[in-house]
């Protein structure tokens, strides 16, 4: 395919956050641990949880492109953590250590040349791999953006982040 690198490359840059979308570790950067797991007023969510269920969503989605075991995860209690769960900061910096170490291996997928980006996964439903990249770079703006109006309402940006991201 003529364009095979140029769409690869675009996939990166959409999983990336680059372009329109606030990278995530922009969103995290420097968020106060005091803060981990406090709710904001008319959420039902922390910051912590919000960002264990984009992790979990990311290695969901990783989990059912490469393994031809794949078991479907119930929703919402494998996708969220409990409600009353509480976080240290060990916890909050695992969250987003592994959420850095899914997201390269999901671009170390989409760079290879010999991965068919547009071949069905077997033990899948009709999707393919570039529907999958297109449904984690989603669900993770998405997501992001809501964790970047919680720390609007909660007050936890740097100052003068702005001139700094």
């Amino acid at each position: 395919m003529k364009n095979d690198k140029e769409m690869r490359d675009l996939l990166i840059n959409l999983l990336d956050g680059k372009g329109a979308h606030m990278t995530f570790d922009m969103a995290v950067i420097k968020f106060p641990v005091s803060k981990i797991n406090e709710k904001f007023t008319n959420s039902d969510y922390t910051p912590w949880r919000l960002l264990e269920h984009i992790r979990r969503t990311q290695l969901d989605i990783l989990d059912f492109i490469v393994n031809p075991k794949y078991k479907y995860l119930e929703w919402p209690n494998d996708y969220w953590p409990p409600v009353d769960a509480k976080a240290t900061k060990k916890d909050f910096d695992e969250t987003i250590a592994a959420y850095n170490k899914d997201l390269n291996k999901f671009k170390k997928l989409v760079k290879d040349p010999k991965t068919d980006l547009f071949k069905k996964i077997p033990w899948g439903e009709g999707q393919n791999i570039f529907k999958e990249v297109l449904v984690v770079a989603d669900h993770t703006s998405y997501h992001l953006g809501e964790f970047a109006v919680t720390r609007q309402a909660m007050d936890t940006w740097p100052k003068g982040r702005d001139s700094k991201l």
